[in-house]
């Protein structure tokens, strides 16, 4: 390898990236010459235009940031041919590379992908990792060509699945992971000392995005897939039921709970309402919630929440 820096464009929008960002920023075997990052978008209540988090990144690194619209523009991928990058990295941008985009940089251009591919090729890898009840997740560093997360794998970090991890404590986790593993894999890969792996296509799930509906608690599924899907979903979109107050069906959050033995009796009915939490029957066994938020309220512990509301055995959730 030559003892020039290598040039490399980073290309993300997500926080998930920053650690990335500035690991290469670090690093003096790397030069960024650019950062890309998707156009900051209106947010909060008064929709005030802000930065994305790899755009506020970069300027606290003193860093150039290019915002296209879409990463496919003719003028946008004339001005990365100007900054003959080595490599581009990319991690959580939000759009679909084009073939002229992934063909410009001599060394190809390397994804951090936050599962073990091919499990879990897609949008949400993180929260159906969970879901799915995997014993472990990971990141890949892969290669990326035209498909959706199915390019040649150049290196892979494993993490386990703790009981007491939600989609926040995994994201965090593979944030660091993910950019100390670049680190270590970029330089290696341009030194063509790493020999791509091809995926095993047979093997490969697919992570759709998660929406809000996802989060809607179906009391016939097991206690045990209630719970991954309540970590999952920690915290966007959140988990959720209906209970019913004042004559009304009421909004629930779940933000928290823990599976427990049950009798078979009906789906949705409350089995226990006391200072260890409230037991909801599954089709099998119980969800214990542990912390909840009803509509309008505070998140609180579940024996909270029954101080002041009028739910008790027997009584359903749906």
């Amino acid at each position: 390898m030559s003892d020039q820096p290598i040039r490399t464009v980073f290309m993300g929008t997500a926080g998930i990236a920053v650690p990335s960002l500035k690991a290469l920023h670090a690093d003096p075997r790397t030069e960024v010459l650019a950062v890309v990052s998707q156009p900051d978008r209106p947010k909060g209540r008064k929709l005030h235009l802000l930065p994305t988090d790899i755009h506020a990144a970069a300027d606290s690194l003193g860093l150039p940031v290019l915002q296209p619209a879409r990463c496919r523009e003719p003028g946008f991928l004339e001005e990365l041919r100007r900054l003959r990058p080595d490599v581009i990295a990319v991690m959580a941008y939000g759009q679909i590379l084009p073939p002229a985009l992934l063909d410009l940089p001599r060394h190809g251009c390397l994804n951090v992908h936050t599962s073990l591919l091919p499990r879990h090729r897609g949008a949400a890898p993180i929260q159906w990792a969970i879901w799915d009840g995997d014993a472990e997740t990971g990141v890949t560093i892969m290669r990326m060509d035209a498909g959706m997360d199915t390019g040649d794998i150049l290196a892979t970090a494993r993490t386990p699945i703790q009981k007491d991890d939600d989609a926040a404590s995994i994201h965090d986790r593979l944030a660091e992971l993910g950019a100390d593993l670049l680190a270590d894999t970029l330089p290696r890969h341009i030194a063509g000392e790493i020999s791509p792996q091809a995926q095993d296509h047979a093997l490969a799930t697919h992570a759709r995005k998660i929406s809000k509906e996802d989060g809607r608690l179906d009391w016939q599924r097991s206690a045990t897939a209630l719970w991954h899907q309540v970590r999952a979903l920690t915290p966007w979109p959140g988990t959720w039921c209906h209970w019913h107050h004042a004559g009304r069906p009421s909004l629930l959050k779940v933000w928290k709970a823990a599976p427990v033995d049950a009798p078979n009796v009906i789906p949705g009915q409350v089995m226990k309402a006391d200072r260890e939490g409230l037991d909801i029957v599954c089709g099998e066994g119980a969800l214990r919630l542990l912390e909840v938020q009803k509509e309008g309220g505070r998140r609180m512990s579940s024996p909270e929440f029954l101080a002041g509301n009028p739910l008790g055995v027997g009584d359903r959730l749906d």
